[in-house]
Protein backbone atom coordinates (compact mmCIF):
# COMPACT_ATOMS: atom_id res chain seq x y z
CA UNK A 1 0.00 0.00 0.00
CA UNK A 2 1.25 3.12 -1.09
CA UNK A 3 1.84 6.09 1.31
CA UNK A 4 0.17 8.39 -1.23
CA UNK A 5 -2.87 6.48 -0.31
CA UNK A 6 -5.76 8.96 0.05
CA UNK A 7 -7.63 9.66 3.39
CA UNK A 8 -11.37 9.75 3.75
CA UNK A 9 -13.09 10.76 7.11
CA UNK A 10 -16.14 9.79 7.68
CA UNK A 11 -19.08 9.76 10.10
CA UNK A 12 -21.82 7.47 11.16
CA UNK A 13 -25.14 9.00 12.41
CA UNK A 14 -29.07 7.82 12.74
CA UNK A 15 -31.22 7.28 15.52
CA UNK A 16 -30.92 5.07 17.97
CA UNK A 17 -31.03 1.51 17.43
CA UNK A 18 -30.35 2.00 14.05
CA UNK A 19 -27.35 -0.28 13.51
CA UNK A 20 -24.66 2.22 13.04
CA UNK A 21 -22.15 0.02 15.16
CA UNK A 22 -22.86 -2.72 13.79
CA UNK A 23 -22.37 -1.46 10.17
CA UNK A 24 -18.93 -0.42 11.14
CA UNK A 25 -18.40 -3.52 12.97
CA UNK A 26 -19.51 -5.22 9.76
CA UNK A 27 -17.16 -3.21 7.36
CA UNK A 28 -14.46 -3.93 9.69
CA UNK A 29 -14.62 -7.77 9.69
CA UNK A 30 -15.58 -7.92 6.21
CA UNK A 31 -12.91 -6.09 4.99
CA UNK A 32 -10.69 -8.00 7.06
CA UNK A 33 -9.67 -5.03 9.74
CA UNK A 34 -9.89 -6.77 13.11
CA UNK A 35 -7.42 -8.77 14.57
CA UNK A 36 -7.79 -12.47 15.93
CA UNK A 37 -8.36 -11.06 19.68
CA UNK A 38 -10.34 -8.72 18.80
CA UNK A 39 -12.81 -10.87 17.46
CA UNK A 40 -12.07 -13.44 19.99
CA UNK A 41 -12.79 -10.70 23.00
CA UNK A 42 -16.19 -10.24 20.97
CA UNK A 43 -17.53 -13.46 20.45
CA UNK A 44 -17.00 -14.76 23.73
CA UNK A 45 -18.95 -10.90 25.16
CA UNK A 46 -21.56 -12.05 22.35
CA UNK A 47 -22.00 -15.66 23.97
CA UNK A 48 -22.38 -14.53 27.37
CA UNK A 49 -25.47 -12.46 26.22
CA UNK A 50 -27.05 -15.94 24.93
CA UNK A 51 -26.53 -14.42 21.51
CA UNK A 52 -26.65 -16.84 18.46
CA UNK A 53 -24.21 -14.64 16.35
CA UNK A 54 -21.35 -12.30 17.03
CA UNK A 55 -22.27 -8.87 17.77
CA UNK A 56 -20.14 -6.47 15.65
CA UNK A 57 -21.33 -3.75 16.98
CA UNK A 58 -18.82 -4.34 19.99
CA UNK A 59 -16.40 -3.46 17.61
CA UNK A 60 -16.84 0.17 18.23
CA UNK A 61 -18.88 0.42 21.69
CA UNK A 62 -15.92 1.10 23.68
CA UNK A 63 -16.92 2.72 26.84
CA UNK A 64 -18.62 0.34 29.41
CA UNK A 65 -21.49 2.58 29.79
CA UNK A 66 -22.34 2.18 26.61
CA UNK A 67 -22.20 -1.60 26.87
CA UNK A 68 -24.35 -1.77 29.82
CA UNK A 69 -26.97 0.85 28.23
CA UNK A 70 -26.45 -0.90 24.03
CA UNK A 71 -26.83 2.97 23.04
CA UNK A 72 -23.57 4.73 21.80
CA UNK A 73 -22.40 7.86 23.40
CA UNK A 74 -19.21 9.38 22.53
CA UNK A 75 -17.36 9.29 19.13
CA UNK A 76 -15.82 5.84 18.80
CA UNK A 77 -12.63 6.32 16.05
CA UNK A 78 -12.05 3.47 14.32
CA UNK A 79 -9.59 3.45 11.44
CA UNK A 80 -9.11 0.48 8.61
CA UNK A 81 -7.67 0.86 4.85
CA UNK A 82 -7.98 -1.12 1.85
CA UNK A 83 -5.96 -1.43 -0.92
CA UNK A 84 -7.15 2.08 -2.64
CA UNK A 85 -8.04 3.86 0.50
CA UNK A 86 -7.22 4.91 3.88
CA UNK A 87 -10.17 5.13 6.40
CA UNK A 88 -10.89 6.95 9.68
CA UNK A 89 -14.23 6.16 11.46
CA UNK A 90 -16.34 8.43 13.26
CA UNK A 91 -19.37 6.38 15.17
CA UNK A 92 -21.01 9.50 16.56
CA UNK A 93 -24.30 9.19 18.89
CA UNK A 94 -27.74 9.14 18.07
CA UNK A 95 -28.96 10.99 21.53
CA UNK A 96 -30.09 14.92 20.75
CA UNK A 97 -28.37 15.34 23.60
CA UNK A 98 -24.84 14.65 22.62
CA UNK A 99 -25.29 17.10 19.12
CA UNK A 100 -22.04 17.99 20.19
CA UNK A 101 -20.05 14.76 19.93
CA UNK A 102 -21.41 14.98 16.31
CA UNK A 103 -20.83 18.74 15.46
CA UNK A 104 -16.91 17.49 16.68
CA UNK A 105 -17.15 14.48 14.56
CA UNK A 106 -18.42 16.12 11.57
CA UNK A 107 -16.49 19.16 11.40
CA UNK A 108 -13.07 17.11 9.77
CA UNK A 109 -15.32 14.54 7.62
CA UNK A 110 -15.75 14.11 3.94
CA UNK A 111 -19.04 11.77 4.08
CA UNK A 112 -21.61 11.13 6.40
CA UNK A 113 -23.80 8.21 6.48
CA UNK A 114 -27.47 8.63 7.21
CA UNK A 115 -29.03 5.62 8.44
CA UNK A 116 -32.28 4.89 8.56
CA UNK A 117 -33.85 1.51 9.97
CA UNK A 118 -36.16 0.34 6.39
CA UNK A 119 -38.75 -0.50 9.42
CA UNK A 120 -39.08 2.83 10.92
CA UNK A 121 -38.79 4.88 7.61
CA UNK A 122 -36.83 8.86 7.87
CA UNK A 123 -37.47 9.82 11.79
CA UNK A 124 -36.84 13.42 13.62
CA UNK A 125 -33.34 12.35 14.70
CA UNK A 126 -32.30 11.31 10.82
CA UNK A 127 -33.32 14.95 10.11
CA UNK A 128 -31.44 16.47 12.83
CA UNK A 129 -28.74 14.50 11.59
CA UNK A 130 -28.99 15.81 8.20
CA UNK A 131 -29.43 19.33 8.93
CA UNK A 132 -25.61 19.20 10.88
CA UNK A 133 -24.02 17.58 8.19
CA UNK A 134 -25.74 19.98 5.80
CA UNK A 135 -24.46 23.09 8.57
CA UNK A 136 -20.95 21.59 8.86
CA UNK A 137 -20.51 21.22 5.09
CA UNK A 138 -19.64 17.93 5.07
CA UNK A 139 -19.27 17.58 1.29
CA UNK A 140 -20.64 13.71 0.50
CA UNK A 141 -23.95 12.35 2.31
CA UNK A 142 -24.75 8.36 2.31
CA UNK A 143 -28.18 7.41 3.47
CA UNK A 144 -28.21 3.97 3.97
CA UNK A 145 -31.25 2.28 4.80
CA UNK A 146 -30.45 -0.51 7.12
CA UNK A 147 -32.11 -3.94 8.02
CA UNK A 148 -33.78 -4.35 4.56
CA UNK A 149 -33.51 -7.91 6.08
CA UNK A 150 -36.56 -6.87 8.21
CA UNK A 151 -38.38 -5.33 5.24
CA UNK A 152 -38.11 -8.63 3.00
CA UNK A 153 -35.92 -6.74 0.97
CA UNK A 154 -38.50 -4.83 -0.22
CA UNK A 155 -37.47 -2.71 -3.51
CA UNK A 156 -40.76 -0.65 -2.82
CA UNK A 157 -40.09 -0.04 0.69
CA UNK A 158 -36.40 1.12 -0.09
CA UNK A 159 -37.63 3.59 -3.07
CA UNK A 160 -40.24 5.47 -0.16
CA UNK A 161 -37.91 6.10 2.08
CA UNK A 162 -35.18 7.62 -0.68
CA UNK A 163 -38.52 9.66 -1.84
CA UNK A 164 -38.74 10.66 1.64
CA UNK A 165 -35.45 11.92 2.43
CA UNK A 166 -34.64 13.45 -0.88
CA UNK A 167 -37.52 15.83 -0.39
CA UNK A 168 -35.97 17.07 2.89
CA UNK A 169 -32.81 16.75 1.66
CA UNK A 170 -34.20 19.30 -0.84
CA UNK A 171 -34.67 21.89 1.91
CA UNK A 172 -30.88 21.56 2.92
CA UNK A 173 -27.74 22.55 1.12
CA UNK A 174 -26.48 18.62 0.75
CA UNK A 175 -24.66 18.56 -2.48
CA UNK A 176 -24.01 14.99 -2.95
CA UNK A 177 -26.45 12.54 -2.08
CA UNK A 178 -26.09 8.29 -2.83
CA UNK A 179 -29.10 6.34 -1.37
CA UNK A 180 -28.20 2.32 -0.90
CA UNK A 181 -30.12 -0.36 0.98
CA UNK A 182 -28.29 -2.72 2.82
CA UNK A 183 -28.51 -4.80 5.72
CA UNK A 184 -25.47 -4.57 8.13
CA UNK A 185 -26.67 -7.57 10.18
CA UNK A 186 -26.22 -9.66 7.35
CA UNK A 187 -23.46 -8.14 4.99
CA UNK A 188 -25.84 -7.58 1.96
CA UNK A 189 -24.40 -4.78 0.00
CA UNK A 190 -22.17 -3.64 2.93
CA UNK A 191 -18.81 -4.97 1.68
CA UNK A 192 -20.17 -7.42 -0.24
CA UNK A 193 -23.04 -7.60 -2.67
CA UNK A 194 -25.08 -10.42 -1.41
CA UNK A 195 -27.67 -12.36 -3.01
CA UNK A 196 -30.25 -10.59 -1.65
CA UNK A 197 -30.76 -6.95 -3.24
CA UNK A 198 -30.32 -7.84 -6.65
CA UNK A 199 -32.71 -5.03 -7.97
CA UNK A 200 -30.27 -2.41 -6.35
CA UNK A 201 -28.01 -1.66 -9.41
CA UNK A 202 -25.74 0.76 -7.62
CA UNK A 203 -22.33 0.15 -5.76
CA UNK A 204 -22.05 -1.41 -2.35
CA UNK A 205 -20.92 0.98 0.60
CA UNK A 206 -17.14 -0.42 0.56
CA UNK A 207 -17.00 0.42 -3.26
CA UNK A 208 -18.58 3.66 -2.93
CA UNK A 209 -16.49 4.91 -0.05
CA UNK A 210 -13.19 4.13 -1.86
CA UNK A 211 -14.33 5.61 -5.02
CA UNK A 212 -15.91 8.66 -3.89
CA UNK A 213 -14.49 12.24 -5.20
CA UNK A 214 -12.64 14.03 -2.55
CA UNK A 215 -9.92 15.65 -4.36
CA UNK A 216 -12.01 19.25 -4.44
CA UNK A 217 -13.54 18.79 -0.69
CA UNK A 218 -11.16 21.17 0.36
CA UNK A 219 -10.57 24.99 -1.32
CA UNK A 220 -8.20 24.61 -4.13
CA UNK A 221 -8.54 27.75 -5.62
CA UNK A 222 -7.77 30.53 -3.00
CA UNK A 223 -4.49 30.14 -1.50
CA UNK A 224 -4.47 30.59 2.73
CA UNK A 225 -1.21 29.45 4.74
CA UNK A 226 -1.60 30.35 8.63
CA UNK A 227 1.88 30.97 10.12
CA UNK A 228 2.08 27.97 12.78
CA UNK A 229 5.69 28.48 13.81
CA UNK A 230 8.67 30.73 12.64
CA UNK A 231 11.71 28.57 12.33
CA UNK A 232 14.77 29.93 13.69
CA UNK A 233 17.35 27.31 13.75
CA UNK A 234 19.98 28.04 16.08
CA UNK A 235 22.93 26.32 14.71
CA UNK A 236 26.37 27.02 12.60
CA UNK A 237 24.99 25.75 9.53
CA UNK A 238 21.77 27.40 9.28
CA UNK A 239 22.06 30.78 11.44
CA UNK A 240 20.61 32.48 8.68
CA UNK A 241 17.72 30.63 7.76
CA UNK A 242 14.15 31.96 8.50
CA UNK A 243 11.17 30.05 7.45
CA UNK A 244 7.76 30.43 8.26
CA UNK A 245 5.93 26.52 9.14
CA UNK A 246 2.63 25.56 8.75
CA UNK A 247 -0.39 23.75 6.71
CA UNK A 248 -1.42 24.95 3.29
CA UNK A 249 -5.47 25.00 4.54
CA UNK A 250 -6.35 26.46 0.56
CA UNK A 251 -5.16 26.83 -2.80
CA UNK A 252 -1.41 26.00 -4.21
CA UNK A 253 1.85 28.27 -4.34
CA UNK A 254 4.75 27.67 -6.13
CA UNK A 255 7.95 29.18 -5.88
CA UNK A 256 8.22 33.14 -7.39
CA UNK A 257 4.64 33.85 -6.71
CA UNK A 258 4.02 37.10 -5.05
CA UNK A 259 2.09 36.93 -1.62
CA UNK A 260 0.40 39.35 0.64
CA UNK A 261 1.17 38.62 4.56
CA UNK A 262 -2.68 39.46 6.59
CA UNK A 263 -3.44 41.59 8.85
CA UNK A 264 -0.31 43.80 8.13
CA UNK A 265 -0.69 44.04 4.45
CA UNK A 266 3.09 43.72 3.49
CA UNK A 267 3.75 41.96 0.63
CA UNK A 268 7.06 39.47 -0.40
CA UNK A 269 7.98 36.78 -3.09
CA UNK A 270 7.93 33.08 -2.07
CA UNK A 271 11.92 32.00 -2.33
CA UNK A 272 11.88 28.53 -1.02
CA UNK A 273 9.38 25.87 -0.01
CA UNK A 274 10.91 23.69 2.12
CA UNK A 275 9.57 20.08 2.85
CA UNK A 276 11.55 17.32 5.35
CA UNK A 277 11.98 14.91 1.99
CA UNK A 278 13.54 18.37 0.22
CA UNK A 279 12.67 21.40 -1.55
CA UNK A 280 9.11 21.79 -3.54
CA UNK A 281 8.41 23.47 -6.37
CA UNK A 282 5.02 24.16 -6.05
CA UNK A 283 2.58 22.97 -2.49
CA UNK A 284 -0.94 22.29 -2.20
CA UNK A 285 -3.28 22.11 0.53
CA UNK A 286 -3.59 19.60 2.92
CA UNK A 287 0.39 19.72 2.83
CA UNK A 288 2.26 20.82 5.61
CA UNK A 289 5.56 23.11 4.62
CA UNK A 290 7.76 25.81 5.56
CA UNK A 291 8.12 29.10 3.06
CA UNK A 292 11.11 31.10 2.88
CA UNK A 293 10.61 35.05 2.03
CA UNK A 294 12.22 37.11 -0.27
CA UNK A 295 12.15 39.76 1.92
CA UNK A 296 13.07 40.44 5.88
CA UNK A 297 9.51 40.94 7.36
CA UNK A 298 8.33 41.02 10.89
CA UNK A 299 6.13 37.66 10.54
CA UNK A 300 4.58 36.21 13.32
CA UNK A 301 2.71 33.00 14.57
CA UNK A 302 -1.12 33.41 13.62
CA UNK A 303 -0.35 36.04 10.73
CA UNK A 304 -1.52 34.20 7.62
CA UNK A 305 -0.15 34.25 3.70
CA UNK A 306 -2.22 34.89 0.99
CA UNK A 307 -1.55 35.54 -2.62
CA UNK A 308 -1.74 38.96 -3.91
CA UNK A 309 -3.76 38.69 -6.86
CA UNK A 310 -6.12 35.99 -5.42
CA UNK A 311 -9.78 36.44 -4.23
CA UNK A 312 -9.18 38.03 -0.15
CA UNK A 313 -9.96 37.12 3.04
CA UNK A 314 -11.70 39.14 5.22
CA UNK A 315 -9.28 41.08 8.11
CA UNK A 316 -12.34 42.23 10.67
CA UNK A 317 -12.57 42.86 14.21
CA UNK A 318 -16.28 41.73 14.32
CA UNK A 319 -18.28 39.09 12.63
CA UNK A 320 -21.33 36.79 12.85
CA UNK A 321 -21.14 33.10 13.23
CA UNK A 322 -23.16 29.57 13.80
CA UNK A 323 -22.19 28.60 17.46
CA UNK A 324 -22.66 24.74 19.13
CA UNK A 325 -22.30 25.40 22.43
CA UNK A 326 -20.35 22.86 24.25
CA UNK A 327 -20.07 23.20 27.80
CA UNK A 328 -22.27 22.64 30.95
CA UNK A 329 -21.93 25.36 31.84
CA UNK A 330 -24.07 27.89 29.67
CA UNK A 331 -23.02 30.87 27.88
CA UNK A 332 -22.12 34.25 29.90
CA UNK A 333 -22.65 37.30 27.76
CA UNK A 334 -21.26 39.89 30.21
CA UNK A 335 -17.59 37.89 30.67
CA UNK A 336 -14.73 37.30 27.95
CA UNK A 337 -13.68 34.21 26.26
CA UNK A 338 -11.06 33.80 24.34
CA UNK A 339 -11.35 32.69 20.34
CA UNK A 340 -9.01 30.73 18.71
CA UNK A 341 -9.12 30.70 14.83
CA UNK A 342 -6.43 28.60 12.74
CA UNK A 343 -3.15 29.65 14.38
CA UNK A 344 -3.85 32.63 15.65
CA UNK A 345 -5.87 33.26 19.19
CA UNK A 346 -8.12 36.65 20.56
CA UNK A 347 -9.96 37.22 22.98
CA UNK A 348 -13.72 37.93 22.56
CA UNK A 349 -17.38 39.35 23.39
CA UNK A 350 -20.56 38.16 22.43
CA UNK A 351 -22.21 40.87 21.16
CA UNK A 352 -25.27 39.31 20.04
CA UNK A 353 -27.25 36.65 20.34
CA UNK A 354 -30.04 36.43 17.36
CA UNK A 355 -31.35 33.09 17.55
CA UNK A 356 -31.05 29.49 18.12
CA UNK A 357 -31.96 26.74 15.90
CA UNK A 358 -34.20 23.97 16.83
CA UNK A 359 -32.31 21.28 15.27
CA UNK A 360 -35.66 18.93 15.23
CA UNK A 361 -37.60 20.90 13.43
CA UNK A 362 -35.33 23.78 11.88
CA UNK A 363 -37.61 26.78 13.44
CA UNK A 364 -35.57 29.71 14.80
CA UNK A 365 -36.91 30.75 18.48
CA UNK A 366 -35.34 34.15 20.14
CA UNK A 367 -32.60 33.41 23.19
CA UNK A 368 -31.30 35.16 26.12
CA UNK A 369 -28.70 32.24 26.76
CA UNK A 370 -27.29 28.98 25.40
CA UNK A 371 -27.08 25.79 26.83
CA UNK A 372 -25.14 22.67 25.85
CA UNK A 373 -25.78 21.37 22.39
CA UNK A 374 -27.62 24.79 21.22
CA UNK A 375 -27.27 25.82 18.14
CA UNK A 376 -27.33 29.59 17.52
CA UNK A 377 -26.84 32.64 15.51
CA UNK A 378 -24.52 34.86 17.45
CA UNK A 379 -22.14 38.18 16.25
CA UNK A 380 -18.65 38.28 18.21
CA UNK A 381 -16.51 41.20 18.71
CA UNK A 382 -12.53 40.14 19.21
CA UNK A 383 -9.79 42.35 20.61
CA UNK A 384 -7.42 42.08 17.40
CA UNK A 385 -8.47 41.18 13.51
CA UNK A 386 -9.17 37.94 12.54
CA UNK A 387 -8.09 36.68 8.97
CA UNK A 388 -11.08 34.55 7.78
CA UNK A 389 -13.21 33.12 4.90
CA UNK A 390 -16.68 32.41 5.28
CA UNK A 391 -17.10 28.73 5.89
CA UNK A 392 -18.61 27.77 3.37
CA UNK A 393 -15.51 28.85 1.32
CA UNK A 394 -13.16 27.16 3.22
CA UNK A 395 -13.72 24.78 6.24
CA UNK A 396 -10.45 25.53 7.86
CA UNK A 397 -10.25 29.40 7.61
CA UNK A 398 -13.80 29.45 8.72
CA UNK A 399 -14.50 27.79 11.37
CA UNK A 400 -12.90 28.48 15.50
CA UNK A 401 -13.06 27.49 18.76
CA UNK A 402 -14.35 29.20 21.77
CA UNK A 403 -12.32 29.09 25.26
CA UNK A 404 -12.78 29.70 28.57
CA UNK A 405 -10.19 31.43 29.98
CA UNK A 406 -10.38 30.44 33.57
CA UNK A 407 -10.76 26.57 32.74
CA UNK A 408 -8.87 26.48 29.63
CA UNK A 409 -11.93 24.16 28.75
CA UNK A 410 -13.41 24.22 25.02
CA UNK A 411 -17.19 25.33 25.28
CA UNK A 412 -18.18 26.35 22.07
CA UNK A 413 -17.71 25.65 18.24
CA UNK A 414 -17.96 27.95 15.38
CA UNK A 415 -18.63 28.05 11.79
CA UNK A 416 -18.28 31.88 10.48
CA UNK A 417 -20.95 33.42 8.19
Amino acid sequence: MSNETQLLRFITAGSVDDGKSTLIGRLLHDSKSIFEDQYSAISKTSEKRGMAAVDLSLLTDGLQAEREQGITIDVAYRYFATPKRKFIIGDTPGHEQYTRNMVTAASTANLAIILVDARKGVLTQSKRHSYLASLLNVPHVVLAVNKMDMVEYSQARFDEIVAEYKAFAAQLDLHDVHCIPLSALNGDMVVDRGENLDWYKGPALLDLLEKVEIDHDVNTNDFRFPVQWVCRPQTNEHHDFRGFAGRIEGGEISVGDEITILPSGRTTTVKEIVTYDGNLATAFAPQSVTLTLSDEIDISRGDMFVKSSAHAPKVEKEFEATLCWLSEAPLDKSRKYLVKHTTRSAKCLFSRLDYRVDVNTLEQHAVEKLNMNDIARVAIKVQSPLVFDSYDIDRATGSFIVIDEASNNTVAAGMIA
